[in-house]
């Protein structure tokens, strides 16, 4: 068997900012991605962004700019998040690279010349948003069944892939290989649409010109997913680095189960037909809902991990997501179940069994204490460990994270119980000095393999805990030197403790919730027509933008209101440099009462939408005149 390991997550569209969605998926193979190289696998992990398709294009030109330009301004708020949440990537692709053009090029023509593409004409359904294809007898009430939003109706002439050449081949390897899709029920889903018999898959577009030509023939554009999929094995340096693609080739596909249907069975396909092995596992997530309720735009409830990050730590915030669900089921945030996670799990039962034994070692051993593998192992301390990281090994090769840290919890109690059970102060007080060096050796090595089982999870933790117990050496560069250092009394060495700050300091949580608001009350909170018609809201077009002198916060804005030219200060400079403003249509209350800000008078004030760490100018949708009054 190789001892290698291929992860990847999916490559995140850029028509949108990242949320909890893209930031669970990817912990979770940055955990899997970390827990392989602690068993001294050479790993590849694989995330990056998909930059091709109708909807990207269709949102740059919402937004008046080109699609290229759209990618690169996302992209850039993807890596900044996992820089953030310590993702630990090798390679960030996009699909706009070079490398990626050559590697679709390159894959399209194969399969061409195996005689499985072919020209024809499309007519059917099309959802825009989930770039799927759709017969009559998918619709829903004439909608999209996965998003529910309409459908446009395509004719146009296509390339098309021979899917249903592959209907056997694909339904008798996932029915031989029961491990290909997780878990089980996403594959008994997939094994009765293939059952169904597939369809030839349109290929191409001639409605669209962002993205990849089809070779030879510049009129169609390769489909989105023919494209995205392909970006696994452009990565992996298919087809012009073949030793590294043979080297890590096949890969874990991480994703939501949305998406489930592309990675389980299109792409399967298309490596079908071009002899290429299939991957290792597609593995699927569940959705997030927050508070019970579906994520939406339309319901302004969509989490951002920026802030979450900044508010909990990134730490708790890797392992909230990860041990609150089982992997594969669907999930609920609430800040009230994070905080309870926080104080219980990992203030309650880790910090504290730190932070205790820590202490104790300071007081009582003056702050020396040796691994028990040069002074006795504890047989029983010792068992409960194996067993834990058998469980524990079990789970992560599955990808049973939640379980996982389920089985570490279990041996952070049993410390915390042998901290009780053998008392150290008595051994202290009654001068039974060697008896206590054993308890505190053993107790300090249940502590080492801890800091490493929860590593992949909390990184930046688990190295806090290495570093106060004396090890000085990071988690990654320590286990990988000696891989036994996983087990339990397999290495010795003479160590001095160093007293830390509370590694999670508990939140206090909400002492009650506030009473709902009397009909009365709301009643007071309306406005009249009559109120709202006072305010005079405008279409301006910004002329020319400077930072104002000694703020960082004010870009003073000379703005076209249609009849004259007005000075408006804004507090937007943190979110806007003065390039990125001008030219830019906004709206602006008009009839507001001058002020003086920083000795500018501001005649006016932009209106902007702001969440906790962004903040987005109210932009109108289509280019209308400057001057237009809002109704």
């Amino acid at each position: 068997m190789k001892n290698t390991f291929y992860v990847t997550t999916p490559i995140y569209y850029v028509n949108d900012v990242p949320h909890i969605g893209h930031a669970y998926t990817t912990i979770a193979a940055d955990s899997a991605a970390r827990y392989h190289r602690l068993r001294g696998e050479k790993v590849f992990f694989l995330t990056g962004t998909d930059e091709h398709g109708q909807k990207i294009e269709k949102t740059a030109k919402a937004q008046g700019i080109e699609p290229k330009e759209l990618a690169n301004k996302v992209v850039e708020n993807f890596k900044k998040l996992w820089k953030v949440l310590n993702i630990s990537n090798d390679d960030f692709i996009r699909t706009t690279e070079e490398r990626h053009y050559n590697t679709v090029t390159f894959l399209f023509k194969k399969i061409m010349e195996n005689g499985d593409i072919y020209k024809g004409e499309y007519e059917d359904w099309y959802c825009i948003p989930d770039e799927t294809f759709l017969t009559e007898s998918q619709l829903i009430d004439g909608k999209c069944p996965e998003c529910g939003r309409p459908v446009d109706k395509l004719k146009e002439e296509s390339y098309f892939f021979r899917m249903s050449k592959y209907t056997e081949p694909l339904l008798n390897y996932i029915m031989e290989n029961p491990d290909f899709i997780y878990p089980p029920s996403r594959r008994n889903e997939i094994i009765n649409f293939v059952k169904q018999g597939l369809r030839d898959l349109s290929i191409s577009r001639t409605s669209i010109r962002w993205g990849i030509p089809v070779p030879g023939d510049d009129k169609h554009v390769i489909y989105v997913w023919f494209d995205a999929l392909t970006n696994y094995i452009t990565a992996a340096g298919y087809p012009h680095d073949m030793e590294k693609f043979n080297t890590f080739w096949p890969a874990e596909h991480f994703i939501g189960k949305d998406i489930l249907k592309f990675h389980a069975v299109y792409w399967p396909c298309f490596l079908l037909s071009a002899g290429l092995p299939l991957p290792k596992r597609v593995v699927a997530h569940g959705w997030w809902t927050v508070e019970g309720q579906k994520m939406s735009k339309s319901l302004g409830n969509a989490i951002d991990p920026f802030a979450l990050a900044e508010k909990y730590g990134v730490d708790p915030f890797r392992y909230f997501l990860l041990r609150e669900v089982p992997f594969g089921s669907d999930g609920d945030f609430s800040h009230d179940a994070m905080i309870k996670r926080i104080n219980s799990d990992l203030a309650n039962d880790l910090g504290n069994l730190v932070k205790r034994s820590i202490t104790m070692v300071e007081k009582f051993l003056d702050k020396k204490y040796e691994l028990p593998l040069n002074i006795g192992i504890h047989p029983s301390l010792a068992s409960h460990c194996e067993e834990t990281i058998k469980e524990y090994d079990n789970a992560m090769l599955d990808s049973s994270f939640s379980r996982a840290l389920e089985q570490v919890w279990n041996f952070i109690n049993i410390l915390n119980k042998f901290i009780v059970g053998t008392e150290p102060w008595a051994l202290h007080k009654n001068k039974r000095i060697e008896d206590l060096k054993l308890v505190m050796s053993n107790l300090m090595e249940g502590i080492r393999v801890t800091a490493i089982l929860i590593y992949p999870f909390m990184p930046e933790t688990a190295n806090k805990i290495y570093s106060a117990i004396g090890i000085k050496e990071d988690i990654e560069t320590h286990v990988k030197s000696n891989l036994e250092s996983r087990s339990f009394g397999k290495i010795s060495g003479k160590y001095e403790v160093e007293i830390i700050p509370d590694l999670f300091p508990r939140i206090e949580e909400k002492e009650k919730i506030s009473p709902p608001i009397s009909p009365k009350k709301q009643e007071e909170k309306f406005i009249s027509i009559d109120d709202f018609a006072k305010v005079e809201i405008k279409i301006g077009l910004v002329l020319s933008a400077v930072r104002v002198a000694n703020s960082d916060k004010l870009l003073k804005l000379t703005v076209d209101d249609g009849e004259r030219q007005r000075t408006i200060v804004a507090g937007i400079a943190k979110y806007y440099s003065p390039e990125e403003i001008v030219g830019k249509k906004i709206t602006f209350v008009a009839n507001l009462k001058p002020a003086r800000l920083m000795g500018i008078q501001s005649e006016g004030m932009i209106l902007a939408a702001s969440s906790e760490n962004e903040l987005s100018i109210i932009i109108p949708e289509k280019d209308i005149r400057t001057g237009s009054k809002v109704k």
